[in-house]
């Protein structure tokens, strides 16, 4: 296999190309080389992480730190593809968020037109990508909302991520869950597997979904993500997907190759 007509490159970051002990940041083996040889090879790359307690910038820099060779402006997460989505309301959507702070100003200085719900203002949406704290009140908020007609938008929906000592729980996945209960609705993921997420990626780095290359470990959000664009998709071992029998797995839903480490791709570039 070699991947000299893809024309762009999505890799997922946790368990793909890190793994997180604590405050610990890993490099697993391999993933700068791999990184380095796209970029030498003239095609574009983008980071993409559900991870959202923090601005894509920050990410980035905490990334930079470890040797991986990523600009502020290759790094993607829910806080990104939610715009991409919210463009539907063309740019009138009053937003009910549940974020931390730091993601709170961010996307309030990206325009997005944030809203407390107080006094029974209308709300479009209401959005939980990773909240700082627990908030019984805000919840409560939250789901008479949605109840009262706005959609739940959620970062990511899926229990855990793979970390360096095991799964990492989702609290955003928890904070949407207790929403998703109380107010008796779906909610929309706007992170990866996301519509919104194809479009984000594509159009940040300028290359028609149908060319690019998504790579991580995780079944149902990177190799999903990768289906919803009819990209070619990679599998890696090395983070949640590690004991996944694929055998097991529908056709439609395999991954189109499947590798131990993000490193056995440098034979194919």
């Amino acid at each position: 296999m070699r991947l000299d007509e893809v024309r762009g490159f999505v890799f997922d970051v946790d368990g793909t190309l890190v793994h997180r002990a604590g405050a610990e940041v890993r490099v697993i083996p391999g993933a700068r080389e791999v990184l380095e040889r796209v970029r030498a090879s003239g095609r574009p790359y983008a980071l993409f992480t559900n991870g959202s307690h923090v601005p894509p910038a920050a990410l980035a820099g905490e990334l930079r730190e470890t040797g991986l060779p990523i600009a502020d402006e290759e790094l993607l997460t829910p806080l990104c593809s939610v715009q991409t989505y919210l463009e539907r309301f063309r740019g009138n959507a009053r937003v009910l968020p549940l974020l931390t702070d730091s993601a709170h100003r961010y996307l309030e200085a990206a325009g997005v037109r944030l809203v407390d719900g107080s006094n029974g203002a209308s709300v479009d949406a209401v959005f939980v990508a990773q909240p700082g704290r627990a908030d019984f009140d805000l919840l409560e908020l939250a789901a008479r909302t949605v109840i009262a007609g706005a959609r739940l938008l959620t970062g990511s929906y899926v229990a855990a991520y793979a970390g360096a000592d095991g799964p990492i729980l989702s609290r955003g996945a928890m904070a949407t869950a207790a929403i998703a209960k109380a107010s008796g609705a779906r909610p929309v993921v706007v992170g990866k597997p996301s519509h919104a997420a194809v479009r984000a990626m594509r159009d940040r780095l300028g290359v028609p979904s149908e060319e690019l290359a998504v790579v991580g470990d995780d079944l149902f959000l990177d190799v999903a993500l990768g289906h919803l664009g009819r990209s070619t998709t990679v599998l890696v071992r090395s983070g949640i997907s590690r004991a996944l029998d694929l055998s097991r797995v529908p056709q439609k839903r395999r991954p189109h190759h499947a590798v131990d480490s993000v490193a056995d791709l440098l034979e194919w570039l």
